[in-house]
């Protein structure tokens, strides 16, 4: 039977691009895999096609020559897997960046990098939370936090060995850090390396283990830990602390991820590096103009009220804002002022508001 054309089996046109090609493989193969109830000849189809369309020589080759341009055949084993899935045939593949980990690293219990199977190599981060006044948002400030956290053992320094004995070459795994095993599977016998369940991959293991953290090379301790806010943080930014996180033995701390949660305010509110607030004023102050006391965040400020305002009128006080956090400079503080309107005059009030009711109407008659 003929082999259909690749760029129909991936469901690309010819002129697409690496991308694109490597896109719609990615769509296929997790539609098509056999351990997500998927057929084992298309995916196997699918995986023929991807491996000549993303080498560009081969796909030069097969644009120009087809099948026969890059050693296809009508018949089995022509394609870049020759017998897939064969029976006690051993296998591996390489998936590349396409982002299938989640889906294989499930199946085949993990990946490999250069050789060597991954491990951690470093303590575990940690993630926390601090919160703050509007105004230390704005200024900065200090916090302490208490933490109780993974540290290097005292006793042994975290070589997981009790003082006066050496790290000795792991029986296990012979000092590579990793051993192999082999699974069945459907795709045949494949080799897989795992991390050494004795030394933990670090290749050693102690002569006698510590007497104190019994081979961990942590604690758990208490600690205080000094944070400095920045002025200008916002709600919801986080700060990282590099290598304030958990301790491993044999390796560097991890990180501390701090979350920044600001108390909002009664007064103010923000918007990026702008601080809002609204001001009443009377409708005479509002009518005749006149000097306000606002508050801001730098304390009370005088601000100059025109004849005439129109209620829901902003005013800017410049360099009474947020401090942008990659300069020297501030954002401005906008007040939005708010002109109330009596509900209750006195007999004299109302017979000047009428009087000048009537002024007006006079005014316009003239027109």
């Amino acid at each position: 039977m003929a082999k259909r054309d690749y760029y129909e089996t991936l469901g690309v046109k010819k002129d697409a691009s690496a991308d694109e090609i490597k896109k719609a493989f990615r769509r296929k193969a997790i539609e098509h895999h056999p351990d997500r109830g998927g057929n084992e000849a298309q995916f196997k189809e699918i995986n023929e096609a991807y491996e000549v369309l993303k080498d560009p020589s081969k796909r030069q080759r097969y644009d120009q020559f087809g099948h026969a341009g890059v050693g296809g055949s009508n018949g089995a084993g022509g394609g870049p897997f020759g017998g897939f899935g064969g029976a006690g045939q051993e296998m591996h593949f390489d998936f590349g960046d396409l982002g299938l980990g989640d889906i294989f690293n499930s199946f085949f219990g993990g990946g490999q990098q250069g050789g060597r199977s991954s491990r951690q190599t470093r303590g575990n981060d940690v993630e926390t939370r601090v919160e703050i006044t509007f105004e230390q948002a704005v200024f900065g400030t200090d916090a302490t936090l208490n933490l109780s956290l993974e540290d290097v053992c005292e006793h042994c320094k975290g070589t997981t060995a009790e003082p006066g004995y050496e790290l000795k070459t792991c029986d296990n795994c012979e000092g590579a850090g990793q051993v192999t095993n082999v699974m069945r599977t459907v795709f045949g016998n494949i080799q897989q390396a795992v991390v050494c369940p004795k030394c933990k991959g670090t290749g050693k293991v102690p002569e006698k283990t510590c007497t104190v953290c019994h081979g961990k090379g942590t604690q758990k301790k208490n600690q205080k830990i000094e944070l400095k806010i920045p002025a200008g943080i916002d709600d919801g930014a986080t700060i990282r602390l590099r290598e304030h996180g958990e301790a491993i033995a044999n390796g560097p701390k991890g990180d501390l991820y701090v979350g920044i949660r600001v108390k909002p305010h009664k007064k103010f509110t923000r918007e990026g590096d702008l601080i809002l607030s609204q001001e009443h004023i009377s409708m005479v102050e509002a009518t005749l103009g006149a000097e306000v006391e606002v508050e801001t965040v730098d304390g009370p400020v005088i601000m100059k009220i025109p004849a005439g305002t129109q209620s829901g009128s902003d005013f800017k006080l410049s360099n009474h804002g947020v401090p942008h956090m990659r300069g020297s400079t501030r954002g401005a503080h906008i007040v939005t002022v708010i002109v109330d309107i009596p509900t209750k005059l006195t007999k004299k009030q109302k017979e000047l508001l009428e009087t000048f009711a009537q002024d007006q109407s006079k005014k316009r008659g003239l027109f």
